[in-house]
């Protein structure tokens, strides 16, 4: 091949690779992205980003302009006698010895200010929140607050905030791309990261990741953070100290009962054998969780497409995700003396990337059309095996610590360490079987006849095993505790 036929290839394929990068760079959709930072303490380390590619990028244009004037200007030519040898020489030796030490003071001194800024402790009165990374799921502590919640965090802007992290079995690591640089989470000691949230940001969310390799579901090892006004916080906050109340809660009013989606409206679901005229009518004039549209199919099951909820602030008599009750006076006075309570932030305001799309085991499925009762389903769930892992306020039998806190899960936007949506389909699911919706979790499999993956047994009622319908009871439990 011909020099120039090699060089217009090259030039050729150049061409190719720069239009691909401009192409991704104009794309404006990264919302994870590092380049955009929203804090204080993102923006320094954005400084020092910018500072280093800069003095990178000069001394790359220097050394490769001086060895491209090396290899052109001293190339070897026809009739050349052979150039004198050099071996060794004092001034070479110096010069580029005192070089790369001077370039090392530029970089050394922006980073040894970075460092003493991002590691200084947390300006006094800054909003404490106590993080342990757990296999596979964070849990947050307020500690002046006495709250705890998991996979979300409330923050107000304009105010520090300062993490205080810890690892409850391997190491993890604690990062929200936008707010704040990333930090290990560890076994045998505490550390910290602060940060202010700019006051622009204010109802927003953002998402958060474990970026530390641990274990099997790391990838699924997810929270959310909400940035909200200093008086939604508020808000926020008194509604998280009260105890759980499925029959008056922090938010618009609950279901005492729930309907879930029919089968070819939501995933997993297979419609029940016998279903009569007569339960049909009862199933319609029980409240109706909404119902989820079909769905497209993927390689790892079927993908759901979720609705967004009715806004409680245009309709206060309206049950979030609740078809079929209509809206009286007696809803719309409960439904804001129960936004006084406690602040929840709209999910039809979550943007799509915060929105998790998994998809569910094609081979999990679920009974359509049972009707779930809250009381009921907080009976079951007091004697059922949940109250050895998850703790309650105000249900006296839940007093586990091994899993996520569950006094206010009605009022999350996500299950699962956020890999999948808050949604009563997703939900009875995960209760029926999370070992196949996120491998290797410590929560068993609970549903009847299901094979756990981890025990490699079929669950049956001698070890615990609940019914669809039991399921169902509890997931208007769970629902309905916000």
């Amino acid at each position: 091949m011909k020099g120039s036929d090699r060089l217009r290839r090259l030039a050729s394929y150049a061409m190719v690779a720069a239009v691909a990068i401009a192409a991704v760079s104009c794309n404006e959709a990264h919302p994870n992205t590092t380049l955009v930072p929203h804090s204080d303490l993102g923006r320094e380390i954005d400084f020092l980003w910018d500072r280093l590619l800069l003095l990178g990028t000069i001394v790359f244009i220097l050394v490769e302009a001086a060895l491209l004037y090396v290899v052109f200007r001293y190339r070897r030519r026809e009739n050349q006698e052979k150039p004198p040898q050099t071996h060794g020489s004092t001034k070479l030796e110096i010069a580029w010895t005192l070089i790369p030490a001077v370039i090392l003071v530029f970089i050394a001194v922006p980073t040894v200010r970075t460092i003493f800024i991002t590691q200084a402790q947390a300006a006094p009165g800054s909003l404490n929140i106590d993080v342990t990374g757990h296999q596979w799921w964070w849990e947050f502590r307020y500690p002046e607050y006495g709250v705890t919640t998991a996979n979300e965090i409330y923050i107000p802007v304009g105010r520090t905030v300062n993490f205080r992290l810890r690892s409850a079995d391997v190491i993890h690591s604690f990062w929200t791309p936008q707010l704040g640089g990333k930090r290990d989470v560890v076994t045998n000691r505490t550390n910290y990261l602060w940060y202010t949230p700019d006051s622009s940001i204010a109802s927003s969310v953002w998402n958060g990741f474990c970026v530390e390799y641990c274990g099997s579901s790391h990838a699924n090892m997810r929270f959310r953070v909400f940035t909200v006004t200093q008086a939604q916080f508020d808000s926020w906050i008194a509604g998280q100290k009260m105890p759980a109340r499925y029959g008056a809660v922090a938010g618009p009013p609950a279901p005492a009962a729930g309907q879930i989606a029919p089968p070819m409206e939501a995933p997993g679901m297979t419609t029940p054998a016998g279903t009569n005229a007569a339960s049909q009518a009862a199933q319609a004039a029980a409240p109706r969780i909404a119902k989820q549209s079909s769905g497209t199919q993927t390689a790892g099951g079927t993908q759901p497409a979720l609705p967004r909820p009715q806004n409680p602030e245009a309709n206060p008599g309206a049950q979030p995700g609740v078809r079929g009750a209509p809206p009286s006076t007696a809803n719309v006075a409960g439904a804001q003396a129960a936004l006084a309570a406690g602040y929840i932030f709209p999910r039809e305001n979550i943007p799509d990337f915060a929105i998790p799309h998994s998809p569910i085991p094609a081979d999990l499925k679920f009974t359509a059309g049972l009707t779930g009762v809250a009381a009921r389903g907080k009976q079951v769930f007091s004697g059922a095996a949940c109250i050895g892992c998850h703790s309650i306020a105000g249900n006296p039998a839940a007093m586990g610590v091994a899993g996520p806190n569950l006094t206010h899960v009605g009022s999350r936007s996500t299950i699962a360490a956020g890999r999948f949506p808050n949604r009563a389909a997703y939900l009875a699911l995960w209760i029926k079987n999370a070992r196949k919706m996120k491998p290797d979790v410590l929560m068993p499999t609970l549903g009847m006849d299901e094979y756990d993956p981890v025990l490699k047994a079929k669950v049956t009622s001698a070890n615990g095993g609940l019914t669809d319908q039991q399921i169902a009871d509890i997931v208007a439990y769970l629902t309905a505790l916000k």
